[in-house]
């Protein structure tokens, strides 16, 4: 999926949903924008908010409207909440999960690591980005590319938001799904009840 500029991106949607916007920087720019908009003439319809949070959960996972779009069909169809539904279903994308365990420093980045092969699940290799991973699934990196560049600095952080439910041996470079991930509205960066209410429509 052809994303563009992503510094403007982030700067439209007015969240850092690229790691490329995770600065102060970025920060600043967004607190000067909040204190402009507070002396705007209008504020967005309903319609609007709830397409841009749309658009940023997509942008955010690199998914098209498509893929997006049956990720929310298939929310509604699970039993629980819908929100729970949806965001564990994006979280658990394998590619998602590859970016999580601190692989790869973007989900962009992880994406391709799958593509490529580098990475095996439960000892099978898979070059799937949106492969469903499962609690207990264990992740490795390909024998044969654990000398690669690639995963050359493991011992160190790559990820900028490491998950609980998520755990890394750098040592094997071997990660395992060890729990449930849980939306939180508050430590999300997007409104998943407003994307829900646009797809209701």
């Amino acid at each position: 999926m052809k994303i563009g500029p992503q510094y403007k991106l982030c700067r439209k949607f007015g969240t850092p949903i690229f790691e490329k916007c995770q600065s102060s920087k970025f920060q600043d720019n967004l607190e000067r924008k909040a204190r402009t908009a507070k002396s705007g003439r209008s504020s967005r319809s309903s319609y609007a908010t709830q397409m841009l949070e749309k658009q940023k959960v997509r942008f955010s996972y690199g998914l098209s409207e498509k893929q997006f779009s049956s990720y929310v069909a298939k929310a509604g169809e699970k039993r629980g909440l819908p929100a729970q539904n949806l965001f564990s279903l994006l979280e658990h994308r394998l590619d998602n999960v590859v970016y999580r365990m601190g692989l790869a420093p973007t989900r962009r980045g992880a994406r391709q690591m799958v593509s490529h092969g580098h990475v095996v699940v439960n000892g099978k290799r898979m070059t799937i980005p949106s492969h469903q991973v499962k609690k207990d699934d264990v992740i490795t990196v390909r024998e044969r590319s654990q000398s690669s560049p690639l995963f050359s600095n493991l011992d160190q952080p790559r990820s900028a938001t490491p998950s609980q439910w998520l755990s890394f041996d750098a040592s094997k470079k071997e990660g395992k799904v060890s729990g449930s991930v849980q939306f939180d509205q508050t430590l999300e960066q997007f409104d998943l009840v407003k994307v829900l209410e646009f797809y209701s429509r």
